[in-house]
């Protein structure tokens, strides 16, 4: 049950309006910013929450259970407040926002009326649409491991041990030709055969499109040079000699971790476990390894 300070609850009593909206945005690389439907700034809790912003918000829905509630934020793209580049870039994937009723006459008077975590992303004509989710998403992500024939790592962490620093896993190139957004050619990608850097990870290092990194949809390996497609274009345009660092890729199965990154020993997976044929198929008298001992001795 949500306790309303006194001082607020006279504020809302009262016959006069003095109440406004506020989001706390907590982004991803530890930055807060704060948003207001105020036409002035207002301040608490060491942050600033800016007017004028154009941040709008739609009614957001609550539910009993482990249903996951939420609504949506809109907004324009400035270089003030969000830009593009930070879009692009992630840094509002996954980020948490308050939402705060504040009687804006005193700010000290207020209550936290949810936390949402931003889901989706949209963009367009120079503005965005950021889906609001309640808390029970965090009910969503996986915990401990899972029962699958595949990995469960990702590619160089901390369980799977592989340095992609090693040049072994990585190339650094300069883009020679691309149509701008998702398409990028590179000598430097000449030495590595095709597929070594899809499901890899794209970092730009210098142009405009600096900082912005997306994993890699495919590559395929030319003539002296490489053809890597992302999955997402970067905020702004990618033009020839941006360059950039790609790092390998990984499909998650035994013989790629063995074949091509010899770590047999780190595989975060259950690749030896029945699939569905084995399961529905129909034992027969004389068929080996039917004696409940194990299928690969």
């Amino acid at each position: 049950m949500r306790t309303v300070p006194d001082a607020l609850s006279a504020a809302i009593a009262a016959g006069a309006t003095t109440l406004a909206r506020c989001w706390k945005v907590l982004r991803r690389d530890g930055a807060a910013l704060g948003f207001t439907d105020h036409d002035r700034d207002l301040a608490f809790g060491g942050v600033t929450f800016a007017a004028g912003a154009a941040l709008e918000a739609s009614d957001c829905e609550s539910q009993l259970g482990f249903a996951i509630g939420g609504g949506e934020v809109a907004g324009a793209l400035s270089s003030g407040a969000i830009s593009e580049a930070d879009l692009a870039g992630g840094l509002y994937d996954g980020a948490t926002v308050e939402a705060w009723m504040v009687d804006w006459t005193d700010p000290a008077s207020r209550i936290l009326l949810d936390v949402y975590v931003i889901g989706e992303i949209r963009r367009a004509d120079r503005a965005f649409v950021a889906e609001l989710r309640g808390l029970a998403q965090r009910f969503d992500d996986p915990r401990g491991r899972t029962y699958q024939p595949a990995c469960a790592a990702d590619l160089g962490d901390e369980r799977c041990h592989v340095d992609l620093a090693d040049p072994r896993w990585r190339a650094e190139a300069v883009v020679t030709a691309t149509d701008g957004a998702v398409f990028i050619r590179a000598a430097g990608l000449a030495a590595f055969e095709g597929g070594f850097f899809a499901g890899g990870r794209l970092r730009f290092t210098g142009g405009a499109s600096a900082g912005f990194a997306c994993e890699v949809k495919a590559h395929d390996a030319g003539v002296g040079e490489g053809l890597v497609t992302l999955w997402q274009a970067p905020g702004a345009p990618v033009a020839p000699g941006d360059a950039f660092v790609v790092t390998a890729g990984c499909d998650k199965r035994l013989a790629t971790c063995a074949g091509r990154f010899g770590n047999v020993a780190n595989f975060r997976g259950f690749p030896h476990m029945p699939g569905n044929d084995f399961l529905l198929r129909a034992a027969r008298n004389g068929d080996p390894a039917m004696d409940g001992g194990s299928l690969f001795r």
